[in-house]
């Protein structure tokens, strides 16, 4: 039986657009985030699904629990769907990394490209489409909600079209923007790219 992923983004922050906040701690949502989060858990309510994941970012955590409080169900932390680790850009405003070269080869070939002392892109997507294939092993049939981050679902939707990471910018993916990825024995499928749930 196929397993239905919602692979939503976490809701928004202060910092967002301004700092390349990575794997920082206490970012949490802003009141427009938690207004966003809310509306999450109502819609999520409705759909009947089985559980929630959440990267350990206290971000998406406080995107996720709502919606697991809504529908009742359990809300597991997930290493695999953490932030990419952005090494020593972490923390850096984006205006500060326009003016480092290595960041422009970041945004022009993620391919080949990796942060200072961070992870790949192919890393990225290796960890979390091996986390989807053994959460469907594990929960055939089941909708699960999965909070995450901008970059790490891009990683897995431009997997399962079958695209490059090269072509991350093909396609956005907004703060609190849900897509659904299917995936069965046949393999997987995009059902939806980023729908505004919450505004």
């Amino acid at each position: 039986m196929a397993t239905t992923f919602y692979l939503v983004r976490h809701a928004a922050h202060g910092l967002l657009g301004r700092v390349l906040t990575g794997r920082m701690r206490n970012i949490h949502l802003s009141e427009s985030g938690r207004l966003q989060a809310q509306e999450l858990a109502r819609h999520f309510k409705a759909q009947g699904i089985d559980s929630v994941q959440s990267s350990p970012r206290e971000r998406a955590e406080e995107t996720a629990r709502p919606i697991a409080d809504a529908a009742k169900v359990a809300c597991e932390l997930a290493d695999a769907l953490d932030e990419i680790d952005f090494g020593e850009w972490t923390g850096r405003s984006f205006e500060e990394l326009e003016a480092d070269p290595r960041w422009k080869l970041w945004n022009a070939r993620r391919s080949a490209a990796c942060p200072p002392g961070g992870e790949t892109m192919a890393a990225v997507q290796d960890r979390l489409i091996g986390h989807l294939r053994r959460t469907h092993a594990a929960n055939p049939g089941a909708r699960l909600v999965l909070v995450s981050h901008g970059d790490v679902i891009k990683a897995a939707i431009l997997h399962v079209l079958g695209m490059t990471v090269d072509a991350f910018a093909a396609f956005e993916i907004s703060p609190s923007g849900v897509s659904t990825v299917v995936l069965g024995r046949s393999g997987a499928t995009v059902l939806s790219l980023n729908e505004r749930i919450a505004r």
